[in-house]
């Protein structure tokens, strides 16, 4: 099994489903998109599992795969999940000691979402993470997205840190895709939303159940 990077360099996290909950403004969003164009609302449980997948995946749930449809009406979808406030988004439980024992230890620690910068930015703040990120990449940052490894090569570069000295974090096989090809020691979140998948098939470094056994593992690098 690959070892903990020694010393740690850093820590990068996927944002939705990996440091914040933020699956119910999103069903909220849809629910409201739903409703104006007066079809049904899928239910949350259903929403809940694709929202690392992205906006598209969270609008397929009701409109189908018509993708010209689906991307007729993003646009109006990222209105109405803005104007939700994020007043229902939070971290993980353990996600705030996590990060606060990162910081005790001075390793830099960012942020690698493929979700529009300027909404990751919101759900920063929303979280009060906003100026502790050593690094943060959206998904419109780069001309690449998560597959790719660019994303979060350029994270680490933000970040002043080498890629073999960190450790990537998240809940979707293309976070261990990208961690694994930009060099990273890739962590599968164990407790985000997966989409009914059984994460150590993704064939990462490590899976850790939650943040709290994550710090505890990166305790010891």
């Amino acid at each position: 099994m690959k070892p903990l990077p020694r010393p740690l360099a850093g820590v990068f996290f996927d944002l939705d489903g990996t440091l914040a909950d933020s699956a119910r403004d999103l069903h909220d969003a849809l629910s409201a998109l739903c409703h104006e164009r007066d079809i049904p609302v899928p239910p949350f449980e259903r929403v809940r599992e694709t929202v690392s997948r992205g906006a598209r995946a969270v609008l397929r749930c009701a409109f189908g795969d018509d993708e010209a449809l689906v991307d007729a009406v993003l646009p109006r979808f990222l209105e109405l999940y803005v104007e939700t406030g994020m007043v229902n988004t939070h971290a993980f439980a353990g996600v705030d000691a996590l990060l606060e024992n990162l910081e005790a230890r001075r390793v830099p620690w960012g942020v690698v979402s493929n979700k529009a910068a300027a909404l990751v930015a919101l759900v920063l703040e929303k979280l009060g993470y906003d100026s502790r990120a050593a690094a943060v990449v959206g998904g419109d940052s780069l001309p690449q997205r998560k597959p790719d490894p660019a994303p979060v090569r350029h994270a680490c570069a933000l970040a002043g840190v080498e890629p073999a000295g960190c450790v990537f974090v998240g809940d979707d096989p293309r976070d261990i895709l990208a961690g694994h090809a930009a060099g990273l020691y890739t962590v599968a979140a164990g407790w985000g939303y997966l989409d009914g998948a059984d994460p150590h098939d993704w064939r990462p470094d490590a899976v850790s159940a939650d943040a709290a056994q994550l710090s505890a593992m990166l305790d010891g690098a």
